[in-house]
């Protein structure tokens, strides 16, 4: 083959109109997420972006919205106990999964019901 794939550019979770500030509190403020800013052109399409390590995640405004419930982003982090505790704290429940072998993983909801997984490789 004559192209590869090099990395994830970014990761898009979709939103309902109007729910920047909860996002902002979700990916910023509860999961730590560092805010950029959207490029000029695509301000007024709503939403917010977010960056982590050299990852992005943009929540981006859709409408009609339904909320991903299967597909989903799965975080690789360290010290995932700790995160479950500070989730638990933020009043963010989530599912302890057992399932994969030599992981610690954890499934959760964004505040629009978009899954998330979460998992620290031990």
């Amino acid at each position: 083959m004559s192209f590869m794939f090099k990395s994830i550019d970014h990761i898009q979770l979709a939103a309902p109109k109007g729910s920047e500030e909860i996002a902002k509190s979700f990916f910023g403020d509860i999961l730590g997420f560092q805010e950029i800013e959207k490029p000029e052109m695509l301000k007024n399409r709503g939403g917010v972006w977010f960056e982590f390590a050299s990852y992005q995640v943009h929540i981006g405004i859709e409408e009609p919205f339904a909320p991903a419930k299967k597909a989903h982003p799965a975080f690789q982090v360290e010290h995932i106990e700790a995160l479950k505790m500070h989730l638990l704290k933020n009043d963010v429940s989530f599912i302890v999964d057992e399932d994969l072998p030599g992981a610690n993983r954890i499934y959760l909801s964004d505040p629009f019901g978009n899954r998330i997984e979460i998992l620290e490789w031990i």
